[in-house]
């Protein structure tokens, strides 16, 4: 579907709406042409980027604005053909490795100058490395959240336990929770991607981000000793009996109520799983949230945090107004209307924005933009080409299912890597 907004009879109309301009555009008001393609089909993050646009608009009244909706899933399949042929000036689009296709086809613009305007450089830093490929940045975050350890504070108190900081803590929490009946950890691995979560914990942890990206790069063997000691770092909780049973039988919504029934006491989880612990009963007094411990004391703190994007095609008609589109909406009053309760009620990349005030995004932005000093990554299945994922998350939930088989399934994964990249 595409909207259009086109020049000063939307801004009068917009101003009889009681819009508001935010000073975030650099320069004259625009004039010419911008298309912006969106994949933002969802009803909340539709009616956001529309509002966000429509701001724009204000802003730069004689400038016609062209804007396509694509449906998600459409757009996947769609965006390399439009990049191509008939490209926007503007598109959404995802960080790290899911952008990497289309810079190395040289698809997109390298947009390395905004983010060496102090505003950008600054406020963005967090997720600079995410953006960034061959030494530069091809993009600009909008959005992400956080990953960490969602937790049942009742019954930690219960238990007087508090919240770890180190790996020997962790386990020691972990063997306290197991001597009282519990499990120390719900998961649903019947879909892989959550075992990717783990491993990209332990593997941040105990390796450090750049290993971690050189072995999503392929620049590493699966093989490589510094692997076999993220696994072994893992299996420690394995042997324990650590997490639930039978997980390869659930969905992530199935192992929920492991934890909500308090039979486990902690999800290494995306935020998304706070609505629904919410709306099963469970009070923020009974929930709480602790970044993911320290293994390796000399390794920085690096964080996954899924991050969408807005990208400039490298055949875009309107680069300069593209240009003014992308410093917008990255600036700290429409990064707070994005991600705040009228928005898509996530977080805001800009370190000047405002948070919306919720316990969990309050604690995560904290923990992004103030505690992850090591970088952060956008989760295995978007910072591992496509096939490679697929084939290591079947490992990798092979491998807490049967610990015992990590030779051959390193070896499995070590001939995927030679092959695939």
């Amino acid at each position: 579907m595409t909207v259009t907004f086109k020049g000063a009879a939307t801004a009068a109309l917009l101003s009889l709406m009681g819009g508001t301009a935010f000073a975030a555009g650099h320069g004259e008001p625009l004039t010419g042409d911008l298309k912006i393609f969106l994949d933002t089909s969802n009803p909340a993050p539709r009616a956001t980027m529309e509002e966000v646009i429509s701001r724009f608009q204000e802003q730069h009244p004689d400038l016609n604005i062209e804007t396509t909706i694509i449906d998600r899933e459409a757009y996947k399949t769609q965006i390399r053909n439009f990049l191509t042929a008939n490209s926007p000036d503007v598109a959404t689009w995802y960080a790290a490795n899911r952008m990497r296709p289309y810079v190395e086809a040289g698809l997109f613009e390298d947009v390395s100058d905004l983010w060496a305007e102090p505003e950008i450089a600054e406020n963005l830093a967090s997720t600079k490395g995410a953006m960034t490929i061959d030494d530069a940045q091809w993009g600009v975050p909008y959005t992400y959240y956080q990953w960490g350890v969602y937790y049942r504070k009742d019954i930690f108190d219960e238990l007087g336990l508090s919240e770890p900081t180190t790996w020997e803590e962790e386990k020691a929490n972990c063997q306290a929770i197991l001597d009282s009946g519990r499990k120390c950890y719900t998961i649903g691995s019947k879909f892989l991607w959550t075992a990717g979560g783990w491993f990209d914990y332990m593997n941040l942890r105990t390796n450090g981000f750049d290993f971690h990206m050189q072995l999503a790069n392929g620049e590493v063997a699966w093989t490589d000793d510094r692997v076999r000691q993220t696994f072994a770092n893992w299996r420690e909780l394995i042997d324990m009996g650590a997490f639930i049973d039978n997980h390869q039988t659930y969905s992530w919504q199935e192992a929920l109520p492991f934890m909500v029934n308090g039979e486990a006491t902690a999800y290494l989880m995306g935020n998304f799983a706070v609505p629904p612990l919410r709306e099963a009963g469970l009070s923020d007094d009974q929930l709480d949230f602790y970044q993911f411990p320290a293994i390796n004391p000399e390794v920085e703190m690096a964080e996954d945090a899924p991050t969408d994007t807005f990208h400039i095609p490298s055949n875009a008609e309107n680069k300069d107004n593209a240009r003014a589109f992308l410093r917008f909406v990255v600036s700290p009053e429409i990064q707070t209307y994005i991600n705040g309760p009228d928005g898509l009620q996530q977080l805001p990349i800009n370190a000047a924005a405002s948070v919306p005030d919720d316990k969990f995004l309050q604690e995560g932005f904290t923990m992004l933009s103030e505690n992850s000093t090591g970088g952060v990554a956008q989760f295995f299945d978007r910072d591992v080409p496509a096939e490679m994922a697929a084939t290591a998350m079947e490992g990798l939930q092979e491998f807490m299912v049967f610990p015992d088989n990590l030779d051959d399934i390193l070896n499995r994964l070590e001939q995927a890597r030679q092959r695939i990249y």
